[in-house]
């Protein structure tokens, strides 16, 4: 498997058969440039790390039912390990942290929050995709499904780093952000 410096990557579909073609299309792509180009287009600076997992549509329908009580596939999950957004921006563009603010300041009082250590990678969080989704929605927008991954792989950096898709402000932003990315590293729909 080719070495992504950015990224821990896993591939769990149906059979190893599959797991390797799709790991052979993943060679011909620049995942860490969609990372390194999405985090740059956002100001974040600094190192990051971050986990994608590829999986099937039974596998991210378990995660979507258990994490987002919607008992069926999606495209793509995102599960952010930061306790509030990496990125400056309008509030109305990102996610805000779990529970109220009681809640929170209790918490704080109990717990002290983590803390990377100077020089240290930041770990973003978990990007979790569905290939056979991909591959239907690229068919449905007439692009290629490595298109489609990349165009995901850096709509889950934005949701890892802050932003959130539940507005249509934010929604605007993450496309025009995801768009800008995937011609700055010459990427066609």
């Amino acid at each position: 498997m080719q070495e992504h410096p950015q990224i821990e990557l896993y591939i769990t579909l149906s059979d190893d058969q599959q797991n390797t073609m799709v790991e052979q299309q993943l060679s011909s792509v620049d995942l860490d440039g969609v990372v390194s180009s999405t985090l740059q287009a956002v100001g974040v600076t600094q190192q990051v790390m971050l986990t994608l997992l590829i999986t099937d549509d039974e596998g991210i329908r378990e995660m979507n039912a258990q994490y987002r009580q919607q008992d069926k596939p999606t495209d793509v999950l995102s599960f952010p390990l930061l306790e509030e957004p990496l990125v400056k921006a309008p509030a109305d563009l990102l996610w805000v942290p779990q529970g109220d603010a009681d809640a929170a300041k209790t918490a704080e009082k109990q717990t002290p929050s983590f803390v990377t250590p100077p020089g240290m990678i930041t770990n973003l969080g978990d990007i979790m995709m569905s290939w056979p989704t991909v591959v239907r929605q690229a068919a449905e927008a007439g692009h290629s499904a490595m298109y489609e991954l990349l165009y995901l792989l850096s709509h889950g950096v934005l949701h890892l780093v802050g932003y959130d898709d539940a507005t249509e402000a934010g929604y605007q932003a993450m496309v025009n952000i995801q768009q800008s990315v995937l011609r700055t590293i010459g990427q066609k729909a």
